[in-house]
Parts: C-alpha cells; structure tokens; sequence
C-alpha cells in the first residue's frame, strides 16, 4: 500500500489495509514480493497529482509477474476512466466507494452518500505507533475558489461520535489527531454545529493523552472549541488562513483578513502563551497584486507563527478560479514564494531557539524522536531524544539545543 498526500489519505489506507488484513491477505514489505499493490493517490494540486502517476509508473516496474496495480484515492475519484485509460499499466481504478478488489465501477461519493464499500466507517488495524491520525467526516459543503475537493469528495457527512470513539479505543494510541476536510464543521450536517465538535474533542481527551485537531476554518474557531483545546492540554492551532488581504479573500470566496486574523492570535496567547500555531497560504492567487504579497509578508512577520506552509497557485479544472483574470506569472510566483519562506524559516529558527533551556512533555513517537504538544507528526520538527527512552513514554526533557526546526533534548 502506497499513500500520498495528506493525512486523510493515510487513515483511507489503514481502512483499505484492514479489510484487506480481513479477507485474509497480509501485508507485503515490498512491491517486489506483492500479490496486490495499491496506490491512494492525491489530486489536491498538479504536483501532486504527477507525483501520484509517477509513483504508480514506478511500482508497475517493480512488481512481481502477475502481480495486479490498483489505483484509488483521489485521482481515481476524480478522473476515474480517464486515468485508466491512460494508464494501461493498471489493473484496476477503483474510487472511493467500491473495495479495490472489486470491478472497474466508479461510485462518486457524491452522487452514493452511503457507498457500498464505505471507506469512512470501516475498521482498522490498532495504530503501529504511539499516535494515530482519524477522520471524523468525509467531504465538504464549502466553496472556496480554488479548491475542486467538494465535486469529488462531495458533501459533508459526518460520523456518529460513539463510531469516532470506537475507533479511537481500537487504536490504543497515545495521541490521536482528529482529521477532515472541515474539521470544525463537524456536526454541521446533522444540524448540530459547535454542539458537534466541541464534546467530541472533550469525549476523545477524556481517552487519551493527548487530542490534536488538523486544520481548522478560521470562522469556525469558537470561543468554546478554544477553551477545549486548551483545557485539553494540547494548545496547537493549525488555521486554513490562505492569505491575508481581504480583496483577495473574497475572491477565493473566504471569510476573514489579516486584521481579525491577529487579532485572534492574540486572543489565544493571552490565554494560553505556550500555544503553538500552523497554517498556510497560497501565492500567486489570480490577482494577487505587490499591495496583496506585502500585506502577507507584513502578517507573516507579526503573527510569529511556529510552522507555515506556502504553496504556488495552481490552477484546478472546474474551480472558480480557473477562469478567473490577473493571472500571476510564474517566475514573479517562485520570487514571491522564496521571500515568504526565506522569512518564516528565520521566524521558526527563532522561535525554537526560544524554547532552549525549558522543559517539555515529549512522547516518543520512535528510539530517538519525540514531540511536544508543539509539533504534529509527520509534519512538523522533532525533538531529538535520548535513545534508551521507550517509545510510547510520555517524558519531561530538557530543550538543550535547537537544529533549525528540529530540537535537541536530554533527560534532566
């Protein structure tokens, strides 16, 4: 099993890899010595997209002599006949709603709410580290400008929380990271909003040691699902802020600005001065003047925010914005994405090196590797740890050092 893109490919994958486990096949170490070979593929962007064929080129070469290559995942959803048909390498594309050993059908979640094979509440095999990514909802009812995820994930359908909380005992891990297209959107389909999200976050940290929530629409972000985040004891903030000028907002068809952004931010810290925060941004939207580049270098520069993603436009087939005029060029694009990052990189050095001579509840997630409520797995820095502690441990260590995102830690 191959998973790119993002987290909720991967417990997509565990779910796949469990009814797989169930019908009694066992996992393979490699392509070479596979029987099956499944690719869950991201379509979010083009690079993501080329790297999911690349990948799927690449494990065809490898296989075994009669070996069969299923594609799922996101670009089986959303070109489903058209990618098989132009990859005659693969045996079988198969989307979300139908099992990979299963025939060519496509079944569009959007059109099949509940499919025959439904990949949102199936079970999966307990978490093999000390933390676990789960899904609480599929889809998405909003319709930011660049974003073509709702045409093939469809609508928002949220899970039961008493089926988000078996899942989450099965797992028996540590930390466990709620995960959706529109996280804090939870409920809202079943007419419960804030009375959605807000409990299950309570129910799951009364599970487990730690609750951490990837990501969150920055309207969404409530005084009460605040207060629970920080009363849980994992104050990290990850917010789908995407960029800070309101003209441009608005023509990505998203709330907010700069000013309310910050203002916010600050909120937080008054609260809680240990809260970390993430988010990231687009450049290069249709439109996005010099005035739109510097108000986000001017944002960047007073949020002080500890982790921060920017990626280049790229325009989507059936958005809003792929039609849209002010195209910005691409080598004016790359100039001001290095400005941004050369930035954030010196703002997240900083505020590491800050953190050097404190100490911090790590969990060792591997021999040598652990984090504090300030880093997600797989995504952010680590905290470089002494070997002889075991993994699973939750430990109080001291920040001795710091390697650019990374930290060096000793036991006191």
């Amino acid at each position: 099993m191959e998973t790119l893109g993002c987290p909720k490919n991967q417990v997509d994958s565990d779910k796949l890899v469990g009814s797989l486990m169930a019908d009694g096949l066992v996992p393979a170490g490699s392509a070479e010595t596979a029987d099956l070979v499944v690719v869950n593929t991201c379509s979010f962007i083009e690079e993501a997209r080329q790297e999911s064929i690349d990948t799927v080129l690449a494990l065809s070469d490898h296989r075994a002599d009669g070996a069969r290559l299923v594609v799922t995942g996101c670009m089986a959803e959303r070109y489903g006949d058209e990618l098989a048909g132009a990859l005659p390498e693969v045996d079988l594309v198969a989307g979300f709603g139908r099992s990979v050993t299963a025939t060519r059908t496509l079944i569009p979640v959007s059109s099949a709410p509940l499919p025959d094979f439904d990949l949102l509440n199936l079970p999966r095999p307990k978490a093999i580290a000390p933390w676990a990514y789960v899904k609480i909802a599929e889809g998405c009812d909003r319709a930011c400008g660049f974003c073509a995820i709702p045409s093939f994930r469809g609508p928002q359908r949220s899970r039961t929380i008493d089926s988000i909380l078996a899942e989450v005992d099965s797992l028996e891990a540590r930390e466990i990271v709620l995960v959706a297209q529109d996280l804090a959107a939870y409920g809202r389909d079943a007419g419960v909003g804030e009375r959605g999200i807000v409990p299950l976050v309570s129910a799951v940290a009364d599970r487990v040691d730690r609750v951490r929530l990837l990501y969150l629409y920055p309207s969404d972000l409530t005084d009460g699902l605040i207060e629970v985040m920080i009363g849980s004891g994992m104050p990290y903030f990850d917010l789908s802020l995407q960029h800070v000028s309101r003209p441009l907002l608005a023509r990505m068809r998203r709330w907010g600005d700069g000013e309310r952004f910050l203002a916010r931010i600050a909120d937080i810290r008054a609260l809680a001065p240990e809260a970390a925060f993430r988010s990231n941004f687009i450049v290069g939207y249709p439109g996005e003047t010099e005035g739109d580049h510097d108000q986000l270098l001017d944002f960047v520069g007073a949020a002080q925010l500890d982790w921060c993603g920017f990626f280049a436009f790229s325009r989507e087939e059936g958005t809003y914005a792929a039609d849209l005029d002010g195209v910005v060029e691409r080598g004016l694009m790359d100039e001001r994405l290095a400005e941004l990052r050369e930035l954030q990189d010196s703002i997240t050095a900083a505020r590491r090196d800050e953190l050097i001579g404190t100490s911090q509840i790590v969990l060792v997630d591997e021999v040598g590797v652990g984090r504090s409520h300030r880093e997600a797995p797989e995504i952010d820095g680590i905290i470089e740890i002494p070997d002889d502690l075991g993994v699973g441990q939750m430990v109080t260590v001291s920040i001795v050092g710091a390697n650019g995102p990374d930290l060096v830690a000793v036991t006191p």
